[in-house]
């Protein structure tokens, strides 16, 4: 199924922009009177017919619309950017892909990538929305400093920061309940600092481990929202 996207939808943009037209007309060589699928980003799928099949911007008609709303739980993933984009972008990918809500960007100590636009990140999460055939974007923030960031969600309920700890520590596995909103901190290759750890846990973030393993950042971001997704997978 070829989804496309329209943001402005809900306020009545019945059209697609000039990417999404190009695509629809010129590759999928679809015309009027063609029925498609567009979701707005917000959890809403819309069956379309093409009524002008323009190349610069392909206009249509609602014929039904279906509103997804079907979570029970809530999952935002805060992670320092890593050093090369790619391995940041191919996160942010695979965690929409796995139908992440939030994806905040923080700025550590230890943290080697300072300054990140997030315009090519949110291309590819509409990218793996409409490939994952999903109706919700998720919000991506631009990059915050660390301790800014813990402080504006110290009242979060279920907050975490995956940890390798010399000493043993829960699982996340075992330390979230489920039907949560889950607020997971991930650091960077170098890891939090002592320092960053005390102030988290001193404002109720709990430290926890994602496995045995050393894992890369963004590899220790996908885990913690598979982990997650695996908690709530048959809770009704």
């Amino acid at each position: 199924m070829q989804i496309f996207y329209q943001p402005l939808l809900p306020q009545h943009h019945f059209f697609l922009d000039a990417e999404e037209s190009r695509h629809c007309v010129k590759v999928l060589r679809k015309k009027e009177g063609d029925r498609i699928m567009v979701v707005d980003g917000l959890g809403t799928f819309y069956h379309v017919r093409i009524q002008q099949a323009d190349p610069r911007q392909c206009t249509f008609t609602v014929v039904e619309s279906t509103k997804v709303n079907n979570k029970h739980f809530s999952i935002h993933i805060a992670i320092a950017p890593t050093k090369n984009a790619d391995r940041l972008e191919w996160f942010v990918e695979k965690a929409v892909e796995l139908g992440i809500d939030d994806i905040s960007l923080i700025i550590s100590e230890n943290t080697e990538r300072k300054k990140l636009k997030t315009d090519r990140l949110e291309r590819k999460a509409v990218s793996a929305m409409k490939q994952s055939i999903k109706a919700t974007l998720p919000r991506i923030h631009t990059p915050v400093p660390f301790q800014s960031f813990v402080q504006q969600h110290s009242a979060d309920l279920q907050k975490y920061l995956a940890y390798v700890s010399d000493t043993p520590i829960p699982h996340l596995m075992q330390a979230a309940s489920p039907s949560g909103a889950y607020l997971v901190l991930i650091g960077p290759e170098g890891d939090f600092t002592p320092e960053e750890v005390q102030q988290v846990q001193e404002i109720g973030f709990q430290t926890v481990s994602l496995g045995p393993y050393r894992l890369r950042t963004e590899t220790a971001g996908l885990a913690a929202c598979h982990i997650l997704n695996l908690l709530n997978e048959n809770v009704l």
